[in-house]
């Protein structure tokens, strides 16, 4: 129920970390402060939301948090409420725990909730406002896998580790005449193996959207080699897979809405180049470098946007909304559509038909 007037709102971090978080944060808190409203932070994500953990923000707990990585709030992965751990003797069982969120939502008075998270915090969040709660969405992820926006916070800046860590790949490779594959993230999505293969000058870009070609591979290397270049370059998606094989996975873990965790096909395709092409190859995962570290000054300014213009959607009583980039405006989007279907890289992206201009290789022959 919308109140006449908003006095009193809660934000949270859910999911995994990212640049660009207190950016928000500090985005959102600053106006909504000088609105005279009051600001709860959410510790934890939706754990603090079930837990009922929060600590009222001011002016000085997010001063000078602009350019710093992480999130002063806490988050977590694994605390959604429709799905909730509960261990006991010994056995994990999942269970509901969404009548905690409703009452802490209450006996903390808030008239709104800002939800800052990826997919399946937007899941969960449009969930609860089904349910009656006030909601208005944020997009992160590094992933870059959301519909409704052109950009989540957070992907520019997981880019510029990939980017950096493959111009630095490249003057080892050329040294020791190697092929070096580096294993990025994305989960089912290949945005950061492909903006960050294409911006590191990756000479192979393997991604889930594009099931590769053993011998495709093998031939791309053998054949730099015999042409004088003695090295190649593959970065590779998570969520990458043969198109005679499927995902390789690290491990299960059912405290998760998505229990599957992906890692190992770096190594997976490394060994393999080595064994059917007789070149020397080693692998690199970059793992959470390309979650931690300060933003990129294009994550901070679209932080700083998405905060801003979330307040906006509060004090319109917009709730159910997404904040948005749309071309170099923002907008605001129902949940709803922005959860409809996942975001993935298109084979005829633009992005695909420019590396593929200047010669890299997806691993197919039919691209």
């Amino acid at each position: 129920m919308v109140k006449s007037k908003i006095k009193r709102i809660g934000i949270l971090t859910g999911g995994g970390d990212c640049p660009g978080l207190n950016a928000v944060i500090r985005g959102v808190t600053k106006p909504a402060l000088d609105h005279g409203f009051t600001v709860l932070g959410i510790q934890d994500g939706f754990e603090g939301l079930v837990e009922g953990r929060a600590v009222e923000l001011s002016n000085r707990d997010v001063s000078g948090i602009l350019g710093k990585g992480g999130t002063i709030l806490g988050s977590s992965n694994k605390g959604d409420p429709f799905h909730w751990p509960e261990e006991k003797n010994g056995k994990i069982k999942i269970v509901n725990r969404t009548n905690n969120v409703l009452k802490n939502y209450q006996a903390w008075d808030l008239d709104a909730l800002i939800a800052i998270g990826g997919d399946g915090t937007m899941h969960i969040a449009h969930a609860l406002g089904q349910m009656g709660l006030n909601i208005v969405g944020v997009p992160k992820t590094i992933d870059n896998d959301l519909e409704a926006t052109d950009q989540t916070f957070g992907h520019d800046s997981a880019v510029f580790v990939v980017t950096e860590a493959l111009d630095r790949l490249h003057t080892t490779a050329s040294s020791h005449h190697r092929v070096m594959v580096c294993e990025v993230m994305g989960r089912y999505a290949g945005w950061i193996a492909l903006n960050g293969g294409l911006a590191g000058g990756a000479d192979i870009i393997l991604i889930p959207e594009i099931p590769f070609e053993w011998d495709v591979v093998y031939d791309r290397v053998l054949r730099r080699n015999m042409m004088g270049k003695r090295f190649s370059i593959v970065c590779v998606a998570e969520g990458a897979k043969p198109k005679d094989g499927g995902l390789i996975m690290k491990a299960k873990d059912i405290k998760r809405t998505d229990p599957i965790q992906l890692g190992g096909i770096g190594e997976f395709v490394s060994k393999k180049i080595t064994s059917n092409t007789g070149l020397e190859s080693r692998f690199t995962v970059l793992g959470h470098l390309q979650r931690g570290g300060s933003p990129t000054p294009f994550d901070r300014i679209l932080s700083t946007k998405f905060g801003t213009c979330a307040i906006q959607l509060v004090i319109k009583k917009q709730f159910g909304m997404m904040v948005a980039l749309k071309g170099a405006e923002i907008k605001s989007v129902r949940i709803v559509d922005a959860i409809s279907h996942q975001k993935l890289v298109r084979v005829k992206d633009q992005a695909v038909l420019a590396a593929s201009a200047v010669g890299v290789s997806f691993g197919t022959k039919n691209l």
